[in-house]
């Protein structure tokens, strides 16, 4: 089939590429060309997706059976993506679980939950409304996966890749003690990028919390992972949600995936039932450690995308931490 990826040189978008050449469709992707190129054999198509003629002057009568979207963030992206694209088969697209208008904190007990409806330009609203319009005119061949946390190599985020890099380290690290056994899921995104390509191929629809099952993990032991990957011999230095909050430590940002323990209780709890019904797989999470680790020795410290900047915990705060803990 040909397979049009909207996106398709960063994290995601390139497993999504790889997935689908291994399937033997005929690939296209279509970007600013400003993030590098895809894997080799994908047919290469540039333009601003907020250009309402940039996409069609690409394609240039190549006429996409399927299409894997994982690169609107914008409203005009989805718009014209719609008025494009409304004659495909099937219509794979990443949105958030930032779309549900009550995450967090959550939880969230199944797709029917109640998503954003405002004309807010915001990441969630954003996403919730690019569901709406995709929606309106590919109906039951829109398939919308509202992701969670995602791993593995090629991640330009850098939230697992600085707990890897800390923990091999070594000496003592702050951890947040009342979060090491809060349960918590992630999707690979190997994983996520080959069933978005089966999906997109059978023409599937609706709503699915694309992430792994609820507590297939805790964070202590995502923790205890990196440090048997690493092999690093790191002392973990506990610290309250308390003491993290009055030394300034931001949820997150500094100490990547920690939620106070208010907020994770829920926020952690999303129902993906559907996505195991359709058969969202869920490898080892020592798996998606260990392949994140080793890509992490060969690739360069990642660029994080425009407007953000690299999580984690600034030297001379982990130190005054480190000095109160004792």
């Amino acid at each position: 089939m040909r397979l049009l990826v909207l996106g398709g040189t960063h994290f995601l978008g390139r497993h999504v590429v790889s997935a689908a050449l291994e399937r033997g469709h005929e690939v296209a992707t279509f970007t600013r060309g400003v993030s590098g190129a895809p894997p080799e054999g994908a047919r290469v198509l540039v333009g601003d997706r907020d250009d309402p003629a940039a996409l069609p002057a690409a394609l240039d009568g190549w006429a996409p059976e399927v299409v894997v979207d994982t690169s609107c963030q914008t409203r005009a992206a989805a718009e014209h993506a719609a008025a494009a694209l409304a004659g495909v088969a099937g219509y794979a697209f990443v949105s958030s679980l930032n779309a549900y208008r009550t995450w967090p904190p959550g939880p969230i007990a199944g797709e029917d939950e109640p998503t954003w409806d405002t004309d807010e330009d915001a990441y969630g609203p954003d996403k919730a409304h690019a569901e709406r319009v995709l929606a309106a005119v590919l109906g039951d061949r829109f398939l919308t996966a509202r992701a969670g946390l995602i791993v593995g190599p090629h991640d330009p985020l850098y939230r697992l890749g600085w707990w890897l890099d800390r923990i091999a380290a070594g000496g003592r690290v702050v951890v947040p003690a009342d979060a090491l056994g809060q349960p918590i899921a992630l999707v690979d995104a190997r994983d996520l990028a080959g069933w978005l390509v089966e999906m997109a191929e059978r023409g599937q629809g609706g709503p699915v919390n694309a992430t792994g099952p609820a507590g297939m993990t805790t964070f202590g032991g995502l923790l205890e992972t990196c440090r048997e990957v690493t092999g690093g011999d790191a002392q973990w230095v506990p610290v309250p949600d308390a003491g993290l909050l009055a030394a300034g430590v931001q949820e997150w940002t500094h100490l990547p995936l920690w939620l106070t323990a208010e907020v994770a209780r829920t926020a952690w709890d999303v129902d993906t039932t559907r996505a195991r019904e359709l058969g969202l797989p869920s490898r080892p999470v020592r798996d998606s450690v260990a392949d994140t680790w080793a890509w992490m020795q060969v690739a360069p410290r990642p660029e994080p995308p425009a407007g953000r900047t690299l999580p984690g915990l600034p030297a001379e705060l982990e130190q005054a931490l480190l000095a109160g803990a004792g």
